[in-house]
């Protein structure tokens, strides 16, 4: 691939912002960064506004996106709205779920998402027969990635009961495998490849029974892969966890070997503060989605005591209430100042190294999420003349871009060197509102 510069009007090098900067990128990778640059290079691509490495969508269920608006309607709990969330997964085919996905990943695209950890889950067809390929709709989310343009960690995810020990319920027989050694021969089949990694995931305590948990841990860890696990979101599964075993959810995985470095604590949001100091000792990370815990009414984790306890926190959005990871960062700092009353918990560069480079690292793209030498040339562009982000002087865009801006202010999306973004259009998906209405129509029959 031949060198390609581009001229970044404002770029956000951690922790501060600078004016002017070159970026050189060749054979997707950044090969040099130079700042101090006041005018365009020949031949450079130009980007005006702020630029900041790409963001890491890491925690996504893509078909959830088809219940958006629906599940606003009325009341409820978390528990009324996963009844709603399994009637759509039992309509979806891997054509469909591939239509769909294409859609919500280029969404994400225009969002500034340059990689996202799908929370996979739904393997086989309804009555939970295997497809001919067993991981048909697993590898119709990868091909949904590489079309819309963006990087994917598949978090291929172990669901086996409907509730410590209980089979699984009607809703469920199309995520079940049966038996962790069965999940692992069928995901063992996936491979990685060019914008993909392929982790693991513990769908949740109830939906793993305790001694199969250490086999989808050591499957990651012999791997050397991601593993993802739902915990604590809800209190009700502390209770239950505490009924069945004695013990909290965070303390049955660290008895069985499923914290560590290479693990994230999706919500983590009701924990003691012996599970906290459990998660922060054993470098355990944490991905916070504030949208979708906001919108399910689950709580407001403890998202300032799990980072200082040694945790490396992380951004999803989950359910797609919205796709907005400038939200998500901004979300996360303005619940923890309605909880303690109290302003500036972390800083606008804190919450932006959240949503990029430690995003990145717990989807297994270690090389991702920062502007350097070396680094993959996977970056966005933010507006600084809109509505919304103009009048700020430029070395305060950074707190612009995320306690101001949102994702409507993306102007530019470049993965590995390429633009998949430009000018606030998609390249290969170009009308994605209708991509989206439609596969989402077609989920209603």
């Amino acid at each position: 691939m031949p060198l390609t510069t581009y001229w970044l009007e404002h770029a956000w090098l951690d922790p501060n912002v600078e004016p002017g900067v070159a970026l050189e990128v060749a054979d997707g990778r950044v090969t040099a960064v130079r700042t101090g640059v006041e005018v365009p290079p020949p031949g450079a691509v130009v980007l005006r506004g702020l630029t900041i490495p790409g963001l890491a969508n890491a925690h996504s269920h893509a078909f959830h996106r088809a219940l958006r608006g629906t599940v606003q309607v009325g009341s409820g709990t978390f528990w009324t709205w996963r009844e709603v969330m399994y009637n759509v997964a039992q309509r979806l085919t891997p054509e469909s779920y591939f239509a769909l996905a294409r859609a919500v990943y280029a969404e994400m695209a225009l969002a500034g998402i340059t990689a996202v950890g799908e929370f996979h889950y739904l393997h086989h067809a309804p009555g939970g027969t295997p497809y001919a390929d067993p991981n048909a709709m697993g590898e119709a989310l990868i091909a949904a990635a590489g079309e819309a343009g963006i990087r994917i960690t598949l978090l291929d995810t172990a669901y086996l009961s409907s509730g410590f020990g209980a089979a699984p319920d009607r809703h469920q027989l199309r995520f079940t495998d049966g038996t962790a050694d069965a999940w692992a021969e069928r995901a063992s089949a996936l491979k990685e490849r060019e914008g993909v990694r392929i982790g693991a995931a513990i769908h949740s305590v109830r939906a793993v029974p305790a001694d199969q948990l250490s086999t989808v841990a050591d499957w990651a860890r012999d791997r050397q892969a991601p593993l993802h696990v739902h915990l604590s979101e809800q209190t009700a599964e502390n209770d239950a966890c505490l009924a069945a075993h004695g013990r909290t959810p965070t303390q049955l995985l660290a008895d069985h070997g499923v914290l560590g470095a290479r693990t994230t604590g999706v919500h983590n949001t009701h924990m003691t503060d012996a599970d906290i100091a459990l998660i922060g000792s054993t470098s355990t990370g944490t991905c916070m989605c504030p949208t979708t815990e906001r919108d399910l009414a689950d709580g407001i984790g403890p998202a300032v005591a799990l980072q200082r306890a040694g945790s490396p926190l992380s951004l999803g959005s989950d359910s797609h209430a919205v796709i907005d990871l400038l939200e998500e960062a901004r979300a996360m700092e303005l619940n923890e100042r309605l909880r303690t009353r109290t302003r500036g918990h972390w800083t606008a560069a804190a919450l932006l190294r959240a949503a990029t480079a430690d995003g990145h690292a717990a989807l297994g793209w270690a090389d991702a999420g920062t502007l350097e030498a070396g680094a993959l040339a996977d970056f966005t562009t933010i507006a600084l003349d809109s509505v919304r982000t103009a009048g700020p002087v430029p070395r305060l865009a950074a707190e612009t871009a995320v306690f101001a801006a949102s994702a409507a202010d993306v102007r530019h999306t470049v993965v590995g060197g390429r633009h998949v973004v430009r000018d606030g259009v998609h390249r290969t998906v170009p009308d994605v509102s209708r991509a989206l209405a439609d596969s989402i129509a077609a989920l209603r029959g």
